[in-house]
């Protein structure tokens, strides 16, 4: 299936900034992260067609997904 990635921050270095990606049909957000080697340190914000989700959440064919790392600063 079909799936929307867009990374953004330091998750695009050496990556993308948004892609179609292909992903067998139940696959989790956090077999894309694996499979995208993000650092976990970093991890923050899960976004699946623009509504907050989990890193177990099911993504389902055309989903938008966007993986946004831990802001911090002051």
């Amino acid at each position: 299936m079909k799936i929307n990635v867009k990374l953004v921050g330091l998750f695009q270095t050496g990556r993308f900034k948004q892609a179609d990606c292909d992903y067998p049909q139940d696959t989790r957000v956090h077999e894309v992260v694996e499979d995208l080697q993000l650092p976990r340190q970093h991890f923050g914000i899960v976004l699946i067609n623009g509504v907050h989700a989990d890193r177990e959440a099911v993504l389902n064919e055309g989903d938008q997904l966007v993986l946004m790392p831990i802001v911090d600063g002051g």
